[in-house]
């Protein structure tokens, strides 16, 4: 992003489904640590989602 690839808008939304993907199996989860690691995935995805737009 900081050299301006053509490519970088991909690479965030591929980031931002594997993210949500990984969050959304740990939200099955009932231990506090899925339950931490499913919120921190989901913040990643929403995150990279925002540099996609």
């Amino acid at each position: 992003m900081a050299r301006d690839s053509q490519n970088a808008k991909q690479l965030c939304a591929l980031c931002a489904d594997i993210c949500q993907q990984c969050g959304d199996e740990c939200s099955q989860h009932e231990a506090e640590h899925c339950q931490k690691c499913a919120e921190a995935c989901h913040r990643c995805a929403e995150a990279c989602r925002r540099m996609v737009a």
